[in-house]
């Protein structure tokens, strides 16, 4: 067996469940979980038709690298959502069976073992694959927190110049889980230039970058920041983005990887060994949710209405960073994290997941450490519910 399996931390959720057992919640409460981040809105019915539609593809192999319509469809997104000049759906584009496996075998393609103590530069708090993925691919991981002073956006800035030289992966996140902070075009390129100085890939997660509040103002993307730079070959650069959040289709296991043409024919030579191409009515849905813009207006707008809802509710007791994107609050607790999160559950039947969970310790302690994250994912009316449940007790804390 891999001997870095060992290495491995408890999954978050693993851990939640540990913390837990044995606690018996009030029976007549239904139990209402905000601790994982499942879109519950209703998936696109003209997506489902689709998938009906095309049902007899079943009985055909596809191909690894997917077929011409939907890799123009994901070409012409980009294009459109990102103001870019070109994207070459043959070379610039590759259909993932979602983005969790692709991060993950990304990492694994990416990393070369025959240099010294390989690094993979991550933000803290994090999703675990990054960093399952590095320990798994013989790396380190190296932390960089995202704290409120900074706007909850990794200082690249902080770290040594040692440990840039042995990186050969920044994994990004924007907007960013757990915080929904989203780095600027300026910030971005600041990584592109350490990028080219270091000789290191940077691997953006945009899963959540059409969850957005402001309509005038959608997320930049990594790919946007190489063009402003007049990098249309996106060199060292490559995105990831998904069908699960932007239109409530976390099932269809649906996103793409883009960017780099060079790293993406590599990346390709090793999914095809990887046995993990998308079935064919998988690739007509998407192509569809690709192409329609209509149902993730209306997505948007359920989120800003619930956001809305909740944040007011809670905005008197929770402190919580404004969120600009996705679909969580990240607010602090006036107890430690792991004993609010079994408190609530165990008086209100609420489900959160604490934030020391997502984070790993510090030289400056745990970023997460005294924070949850709270995924907005069920019905408005659940959510102002659950909110209502969680206010009551902050107040039971405070007497």
């Amino acid at each position: 067996m891999n001997a870095n399996l060992k290495n491995l931390h408890p999954y978050p959720f693993e851990r939640l469940n540990q913390l837990k057992a044995g606690l018996e919640p009030p029976a007549h409460l239904n139990h209402i979980a905000l601790s994982i981040g499942e879109p519950k809105h209703p998936s696109p019915e003209f997506v489902k038709q689709v998938m009906r539609d095309s049902i007899d593809k079943l009985a055909q192999y596809p191909t690894t690298k997917g077929g011409p319509k939907l890799r123009q469809a994901i070409a012409y997104w980009l294009e459109n959502r990102f103001s870019l000049d070109r994207v070459d759906p043959e070379q610039q584009v590759l259909p993932v069976t979602g983005t969790r496996e692709a991060l993950f075998a990304f990492t694994q393609a990416v990393i070369d073992n025959s240099q010294d103590s390989p690094v993979v530069v991550s933000p803290n708090p994090f999703y675990q694959i990054y960093e399952g993925a590095a320990i798994l691919a013989d790396a380190q991981p190296y932390y960089l927190d995202c704290i409120p002073e900074q706007g909850f956006i990794p200082d690249l800035s902080t770290v040594p110049e040692s440990i840039w030289q042995r990186c050969q992966l920044l994994q990004i996140c924007t907007p960013g889980n757990p915080t929904g902070a989203i780095m600027s075009v300026e910030q971005m390129q600041q990584a592109i230039a350490l990028a080219d100085k270091y000789d290191f890939t940077i691997a953006s997660d945009e899963c959540y970058s059409d969850v957005y509040f402001d309509e005038q103002a959608p997320p930049f993307g990594l790919l946007e920041a190489c063009q402003q730079m007049g990098r249309s070959d996106y060199h060292r650069c490559v995105v990831f983005h998904s069908l699960s959040k932007r239109s409530n289709l976390p099932g269809l296991r649906s996103g793409f990887i883009a960017g780099d043409a060079a790293i993406l024919k590599s990346f390709l030579s090793y999914r095809t060994y990887h046995g993990c191409a998308m079935s064919l009515p998988v690739q007509d849905a998407s192509t569809a949710a690709w192409n329609d813009e209509q149902h993730v207006i209306q997505n948007r707008t359920l989120y800003r209405e619930k956001f809305a809802a909740v944040t007011e509710i809670l905005k008197d007791v929770l402190t919580f960073p404004e969120p600009q994107a996705s679909f969580y609050l990240w607010p602090e607790t006036p107890i430690d994290d792991c004993d609010f999160a079994q408190g609530l559950f165990a008086q209100q039947n609420v489900t959160l997941l604490p934030g020391q969970y997502l984070s790993r310790d510090s030289a400056t302690g745990n970023p997460g450490k005294n924070r949850v994250r709270m995924a907005l994912v069920a019905g408005t009316d659940e959510c102002v519910e659950a909110a209502l449940r969680i206010k009551q007790y902050v107040q039971s804390l405070n007497g």
